[in-house]
Formats: C-alpha cells, sequence, structure tokens
C-alpha cells in the first residue's frame, strides 16, 4: 500500500565534546580511556578543549583514530602557546575559523563541514573561568551567538551551569541538546574523581571544591555542576544526547578520562524550515 508520508528531511550526524584537561599527570593511561571511547562512539565531529601544545593531546588522539582530520584553534597571545582547541572531523570540510573572544585568551574554533550535499557549521569553546563574575561570560556567549551561521552546533567547557545569565542568553538561540532529550541538563559534568596526583596544588584544588560545596550547598561536600554542553540551533533536531567519557579505568576508580565528563549526541540537520523536537 502506497503512502503520501514524505521522507525524513535533513542529514543525521554524531558528535562528542571533551574537555581533555591540561594536567598531563597520567596522560598514557587517561588518553588511552579517551581514544577507546572515541572509537566506541565513532562520531563524526568530536570538539576537544584544553589541548595542550606543544606536546598537543589533540594530534595524540588523531593518530590513535582512523579516518579524521584535525584542526587546531590555539588561544590568542602568549597563551597560544600552551594551550588550545581542537575539532576533529571526519566529514569533509570547506572552510575553518577561529573567533577571538577575549578574556584570558578565549576562542572558538569553528569548521563549515560538508554532510549529504549541506553544510553545517560545528564549533568547539571554552569561555572565560572566573566563579565570581559572569559577565565576561556573557560577552563571550553573545559573540558565540552572532558568529556562528546556521544551522550552527557549538560543544564545549562553558563554565558556567545553566541557571547562568550567559546561558539564559545563549538560549535565545541555542538550546542544550541534553535538555532537548530529557528536560533537564545531566546531574553533573564536572569534577569527575579523577586522582591527579599527590602534589599540593591538587590538594589545595580538592580544598577549594569543598569549600564551594560547603558555600554553595550548605553542606561539607564536593562541589560539582553542568559546565559543558552540546549546543543546537532551530535548524538541528536532536535524536538523542548522553553523557561519555564518565566510567573509570577497570580496577582504578579514581583514573578517569579527564575532570570532566563529555557528551555525544545524535543529531538531524536541515538547511530549511527550522524544525521541532519530538
Amino acid at each position: 500500500m502506497k503512502t503520501n508520508t514524505p521522507p525524513p528531511r535533513g542529514v543525521t550526524i554524531t558528535v562528542a565534546t571533551l574537555n581533555l584537561l591540561n594536567d598531563l599527570t597520567y596522560w598514557d593511561r587517561r588518553g588511552s580511556l579517551i581514544v577507546d571511547e572515541l572509537r566506541r562512539l565513532n562520531p563524526d565531529l568530536i570538539a576537544l578543549q584544553e589541548v595542550v601544545f606543544p606536546q598537543n593531546t589533540a594530534q595524540w588522539i588523531n593518530d590513535r583514530l582512523e579516518g579524521y582530520t584535525l584542526f587546531i584553534g590555539p588561544k590568542t597571545g602568549r597563551r597560544g602557546a600552551r594551550e588550545g582547541l581542537a575539532v576533529l572531523s571526519r566529514l569533509p570540510v570547506l572552510d575553518q575559523e577561529v573567533r577571538p573572544l577575549g578574556h584570558q585568551g578565549r576562542v572558538a574554533l569553528r569548521v563549515a563541514a560538508q554532510a549529504a550535499g549541506r553544510v553545517l557549521h560545528f564549533a568547539s569553546a571554552h569561555l572565560h573561568w572566573n566563579p565570581f563574575s559572569d559577565l565576561a561570560r556573557a560577552s563571550q556567549t553573545r559573540l558565540l551567538a552572532e558568529w556562528l551561521p546556521q544551522p550552527g552546533i557549538v560543544c564545549g567547557d562553558f563554565n558556567a551551569e545553566p541557571h547562568y545569565r550567559s546561558i539564559r542568553e545563549f538560549n535565545r538561540r541555542f538550546q542544550s541538546a541534553h535538555q532537548r532529550v530529557h528536560g533537564r541538563e545531566p546531574d553533573y559534568t564536572f569534577p569527575t574523581r579523577l586522582f591527579r596526583g599527590p602534589a599540593p596544588k591538587d590538594a589545595a584544588r580538592r580544598a577549594a571544591l569543598r569549600l564551594a560545596g560547603w558555600a554553595g550547598k550548605g553542606r561539607n561536600v564536593t562541589w560539582h555542576g553542568v559546565l559543558d554542553y552540546i549546543f543546537v540551533d532551530e535548524h538541528v533536531k536532536v535524536q538523542d544526547c548522553q553523557l561519555a567519557f564518565h566510567a573509570p579505568a577497570g580496577g582504578d576508580a579514581r583514573l578517569y578520562p579527564s575532570d570532566h565528563l563529555g557528551l555525544f549526541a545524535r543529531l538531524r540537520v536541515t538547511d530549511g524550515t527550522p524544525v521541532a523536537d519530538g
């Protein structure tokens, strides 16, 4: 029996994002966990933050995968010699651009990728870190929203929880893929239980997180929150979105791929009428 049901519009792609952590302690072991997870997920596009130079941890990952092309976006100024962003794509890329965002040398890295004849714009971003003020991040999210063409996907560590002004304003154009699928964000994306060694700076970091938990929640617990997102615009339908890079190494409950959890999403991209989820 013939029907008049139109074929599904758009093309389906998969994307993943992860803040790698700019501390190379245990990198060989952590890096192997990251590569294993990426092989399992097999995403079309990968956004990475806190890529360390000159070692180039993104290149280390790319060398152990097959079929990807690597694009790098260093921070501006002297910080660019030490850290930046990366995108790995197994889709053809027509163009790339690095957009300075100001404040701490932050940038966003965008690639224009082609899938089934459609062009989509995929960006990796890592925004200003300041636990006491959201003003710089709000300026950066405005720049991102103005800069990225449609259809657009932005992944990364925004250093801001969902209720922050920077995220609320960004939601005027982009929405969280996890929120669209589940009606809420994950319980947290930072920090994991990763042990970063006995160095004094790590002990100080753990103490600061416990202090933040006490101040913010009224009890002596380690602070945790949602800082990492996959954002999509109105021309992208979210089919699925889940946490990724969230399992510790077998036999070592303190070894995680990073101090951040990552995200993985299956998306359908159109180049016409905006789509609705559901």
